[in-house]
């Protein structure tokens, strides 16, 4: 079965996110943000490859203020890797699947 893209909410991020036994990439997007739906492919297929050892989703930054405040996200697209509840890297702006692949990647287990 392939990967499935997660939806992230203020509701459900502490447990999705931060409560994750495994890493986890959070895409900051909006509807209305160009370079976001540029990535999204790429997300969607990482997604696909790497399901069962990490947790991919996004955060629609205009639904969900409280997470993007509290992670001071000022521009979209921002790309967090999250481990053990913990922002371990980060990427801001439209980047290749390669790039993307390879921040999270270096948090998967060997």
């Amino acid at each position: 079965m392939a990967g499935k893209v997660v939806t992230f909410t203020d509701d459900n991020f502490n447990e999705l996110v931060l409560k994750s036994d495994k890493p986890v990439l959070v895409d900051f997007w909006a509807v209305w943000c160009g370079p976001c739906k540029a990535i999204a492919p790429s997300i969607e297929e990482l997604s696909d490859e790497l399901d069962g050892k990490a947790v991919i989703g996004k955060l629609d930054v205009d639904h969900n203020p409280e997470i993007s405040m509290k992670y001071g996200i000022m521009s979209i697209p921002t790309l967090l890797v999250f481990k053990n509840g913990e922002i371990v890297d980060k990427l801001v702006g439209s980047a290749p699947k390669a790039t993307i692949n390879s921040k999270l990647a270096a948090h998967l287990p060997a």
